[in-house]
Formats: structure tokens, sequence, C-alpha cells
């Protein structure tokens, strides 16, 4: 009895350490995954922290199993095409106070149906691709943004999941029509649908166009009766202003004698 409780009690240690072991080298492999500047830890899935890391661009030796990727509070300025593709896990990406001013049409490909939330405030965003944000079912947050407000904001943002609320917090810093400047993108969006001002503007233009050929022709034409009138007067005047044939004296003669 006494060996078979002391074998238990060395098979026990032998997990403990197997287990500690194991651990350890799961530590070790995430930690040695991790990229540079960042900080890495598991907490229901590996978390990922770059803020305030001095980050010009993305890392692109990011851990395939990341599910939370802290970006936030850096100098990245762009976000290129299928840079995330590889994270089929990621659910949280916040990428707020940073300069982005370019998100390239693919950008979110491969994490688009899984990621829940997408923080971009606080960028210098004024435009995206319209097929952007394209099949992206996250929260996505890109308010404080100084965003031109135009066909194409209003197409990304009618494909987004949540537009109401999302549309509701941009404040448009321009817009394709003038007085929506500094106005929330949702009043500007109701007043008008700005994917049919070009349209409506070539209408008009080609309206203005065809008035004033019209007013051209009209006055073409009345300059020219009215000059023809003129003409007219003026040879009619010239023919008065003859004067009258006068008789010869043989003909007068003549008349006497028969009469």
């Amino acid at each position: 009895m006494h060996l078979v409780d002391l074998w238990l009690t060395r098979s026990l240690s032998m997990c403990l350490l197997l287990q500690s072991f194991v651990l350890m080298i799961l530590c070790f492999h995430s930690a040695s995954m991790c990229p540079k500047g960042c900080l890495c830890s598991r907490s229901g899935g590996l978390n990922v922290s770059c803020s305030n890391a001095n980050l010009k661009e993305i890392p692109r030796d990011l851990p395939p199993e990341t599910v939370l990727l802290y970006l936030d509070s850096n100098q990245i300025t762009s976000i290129p095409n299928e840079i995330f593709k590889d994270l089929h896990q990621l659910r949280v990406l916040n990428l707020s106070k940073n300069g982005i001013e370019f998100i390239d049409e693919h950008a979110f490909k491969g994490v688009a149906e899984t990621l829940q939330t997408l923080d971009l405030s606080e960028n210098r965003i004024q435009s995206v691709h319209k097929n952007a944000f394209n099949n992206l079912k996250a929260r996505a947050r890109i308010a404080n943004n100084p965003w031109h407000c135009d066909c194409t904001l209003q197409q990304v943002l009618r494909s987004m999941a949540s537009n109401h609320e999302t549309a509701n917090n941009i404040i448009c810093k321009t817009s394709v029509l003038d007085e929506h400047a500094g106005r929330p993108f949702l009043n500007a969006a109701n007043d008008a649908d700005l994917c049919n001002l070009p349209k409506k503007t070539t209408d008009y233009a080609m309206l203005v166009t065809m008035f004033a050929w019209f007013t051209m022709v009209i006055s073409y034409v009345v300059y020219y009766v009215r000059q023809n009138q003129e003409d007219a007067r003026r040879h009619l005047e010239y023919l008065k202003s003859l004067p009258s044939r006068q008789k010869k004296p043989d003909e007068a003669d003549d008349i006497s004698t028969v009469v």
C-alpha cells in the first residue's frame, strides 16, 4: 500500500511537472511569435497589444491565432490589401488614433466574416473605396475622421452592418454639396441622394446648353428677318426716289393727230 501511495505521489508530481513544461513551451512559443514592440498574452485566445509602439505600418508577422489585436496610438498611415488574411480567428481590431489616410479595396479580406469590432476612429480618412467594407459584419467605429461626404461614402455605409448608427456618428468635413459641410452625414443623406447629384448636374448642364443654343438660333432668325426688312425698305425708298419717265415730243404729236 505504501508503494502504491508513493507511486501515485510521484505520478502526480510528474503530471504537474509535465503540465508546467507544456504551458512553458506554449508561452515561449507565443512569445517567440509576438511581433517586435508588441505584448502577447492568452486570455480567451491570443491577445496582441501593439499600442503606443511607434509603428509606422501594420506588422506582417502577426500570429495566425490572434483573436484581439490592438494597433492604436501609432503612426500607421495605410491599410494594405489582404494584410489580415491569415488571421481567421480575429474578432477585435483597434486601429484608432493613427494617421490612416488610405484603406485599400481588399484590406479586410479574410477577416470580414469573423471580425466583431473594428475601430478606425480618430484618423485622417477622407474617403475609401466603395468595396473596402464589403461583407464586413463588425460594428465599425469610423467617427472623428475628416470625411468627404459623397456618393462613394453613401454606398460604403449602405454595405456595412449597423450602418444607421455608423452614419449618425460621421460628420462631413467636406461634401459635394457645400451646405452639408459640418453636418452629420445622416442628415445630409436624408436631404439629398448623393448618388444622383452628378446625373442631375449633368441634366441641368444639358438643359442650359440647349437653351443657350435655342436662344442663339432665335436671335439669329430675328436678326436675319429684321435685316431683310431693312434692306427691302431701303430698296423701296430708292425706287421711289428715281425720277418719273418723261414723254417724248413725237409721241405727243402722234396722239394729237389721231384725235
